[in-house]
């Protein structure tokens, strides 16, 4: 585990204390935790949901038709 030393203004300490008393943490430390998960998973990449996954691999399985040109494909949806 990692320690750091940080310096918050009145206000942010006082956005810990409130984050820390609604979800009932024992300390701030936690309280940053939690926020850091909230960003983590609003703002990074997420991981792709298993269901995605098998959605994605049922596409890429699927039957296609190859054209050599723009016009075969015209004379193939007309």
């Amino acid at each position: 585990m990692v320690q750091a030393m940080i310096q918050l203004n009145e206000h942010e300490d006082r956005v810990l204390t409130i984050v820390k008393g609604k979800y009932g943490l024992k300390t701030k430390s936690e309280a940053i935790n939690l926020v850091i998960e909230k960003f983590e998973q609003e703002f990074l990449e997420p991981e792709l949901r298993p269901e995605y996954t098998k959605k994605l691999n049922k596409i890429h399985r699927g039957k296609y038709t190859s054209f050599k040109s723009i016009e075969e494909l015209k004379k193939a949806t007309s």
